[in-house]
C-alpha cells in the first residue's frame, strides 16, 4: 500500500515519492515513458535492421574459415586470409574491380548531380499544381521493381519492336544491338539508375530548399540579383549540407552496386563490362557453394567503401565545415 499522502493547500501528483525520485535520477525513465508510442512505431524498424543488418554481420567470421555446412562454423578450420589473398591473385580481380568501379564512378558523376538539377528546376516552379505533378511522376519509377525496369529496357531497346531502334530507323540511322553490345552497357545502367531514382533523390534537396529562408531571396531581389545569382549565391549554400552528406554517402557506395539490375541486364557477352563484384560473387561464390570465399569478398568490398567513406568525410572536413562527424 502507498504511503503517499496528499497534503492541504498543495497540488496532488500521481506517482508515489520512491517513483518520482526514480525518475528523477533516471531521467531517461522520464521520457522512455513520455515517447513510448513513438518508440513502438519505431520498433519494427528496429527490429529489421537487428534480424536483416546487424544480425549477419556474425557470419563474416566464415571469411576466415573453410567453413562447412556439416561441420557449422566453429568447427570448421581457420584458414586465416587464405580467401582474401586467392581473390587478390585471382585473375578476374582487376576486371572485375575495375567495373565495378567504373560503374559505381559513372554512377556517381552523372547520378548525383540529377536530384539536385531537378530539385533546383521543381522550385523556380510557380504553379502549385504543376510542381506536384512533375514530383509524383518524377519519384514514382523508385516504386518499381527492377525486374519490371529491367523488362522496360529490355522492350524499349530490342532490335526488333524496340520503340528506340525504330527512331534511329526513322531518321536514317542504322539499328543497335544495345544489349550484346558491351560498350552500351554501362551507359544503360546509368541512364536507366538516374530515370529510375532521379525523383526520390529529389525529395531530400526539396526538403532542404523548404528550409532556406524566404528573407533571403526578397534582400537579393531588392539589391537587384536575377534568379541565377539568387541560385548560386542563396540557393545552393542553403541546401550545401545535404549535399555534402549525400556526397559522402554515395562515395562510400561506389563499390555497392545492385546485384539486380547487373544481372538482369547483363549478358556472357558483356560480361567484359558487365561483371562486377556482386554478380562474380553470386557466380563463383555462391552457385559453387563457396560460402567463405563470397563472404571475403563481400568484406574486401565493405572495408574499401568505409575506407572511401573517411577519406570523403576526412576531405569534407578540410576544405568545408560540412561532414559526417
Amino acid at each position: 500500500m502507498s504511503t503517499y499522502r496528499a497534503v492541504p493547500g498543495k497540488p496532488q501528483t500521481r506517482g508515489t515519492p520512491a517513483r518520482k525520485a526514480k525518475t528523477a535520477r533516471y531521467p531517461w525513465l522520464r521520457n522512455l515513458k513520455r515517447d513510448k508510442y513513438l518508440l513502438l512505431l519505431f520498433l519494427p524498424c528496429l527490429l529489421y535492421y537487428l534480424i536483416f543488418k546487424y544480425g549477419p554481420i556474425f557470419g563474416i567470421v566464415i571469411a576466415f574459415k573453410n567453413y562447412s555446412l556439416f561441420q557449422g562454423i566453429w568447427a570448421s578450420e581457420w584458414v586465416g586470409l587464405k580467401y582474401f589473398k586467392l581473390f587478390i591473385e585471382s585473375p578476374d580481380f582487376f576486371p572485375v574491380l575495375r567495373n565495378t568501379f567504373l560503374l559505381g564512378f559513372y554512377k556517381l558523376v552523372f547520378g548525383f548531380p540529377a536530384p539536385i538539377l531537378l530539385a533546383l528546376l521543381i522550385n523556380e516552379v510557380r504553379n502549385a499544381f504543376l510542381k506536384r505533378f512533375v514530383q509524383t511522376v518524377s519519384y514514382l519509377p523508385h516504386f518499381i521493381s527492377n525486374v519490371i525496369v529491367a523488362g522496360i529496357i529490355v522492350m524499349f531497346l530490342s532490335p526488333t519492336g524496340g520503340l528506340v531502334n525504330h527512331v534511329l530507323e526513322a531518321i536514317g540511322l542504322n539499328k543497335i544491338t544495345f544489349m550484346v553490345e558491351p560498350d552500351w552497357f554501362r551507359t544503360i545502367y546509368v541512364s536507366s539508375d538516374i530515370w529510375q531514382h532521379i525523383g526520390w533523390g529529389t525529395i531530400i534537396y526539396l526538403a532542404a530548399l523548404s528550409a532556406v529562408d524566404p528573407q533571403l531571396y526578397e534582400a537579393s531581389r531588392i539589391d537587384g540579383a536575377n534568379r541565377w545569382k539568387q541560385t548560386l549565391h542563396i540557393t545552393l549554400p542553403g541546401i550545401a549540407p545535404a549535399i555534402v552528406i549525400i556526397l559522402i554517402l554515395d562515395i562510400g557506395k561506389i563499390l555497392e552496386i545492385g546485384f539486380e539490375k547487373v544481372f538482369l541486364l547483363a549478358t556472357p557477352v558483356t560480361y567484359g563490362k558487365a561483371d562486377i563484384i556482386s554478380t562474380y560473387v553470386y557466380r563463383v561464390g555462391l552457385t559453387n557453394a563457396n560460402y567463405s570465399y563470397a563472404t571475403a569478398i563481400d568484406l574486401f568490398t565493405g572495408i574499401i567503401s568505409f575506407l572511401f567513406i573517411l577519406s570523403a568525410n576526412w576531405f569534407s572536413r578540410r576544405v568545408s565545415d560540412n561532414s559526417l562527424w
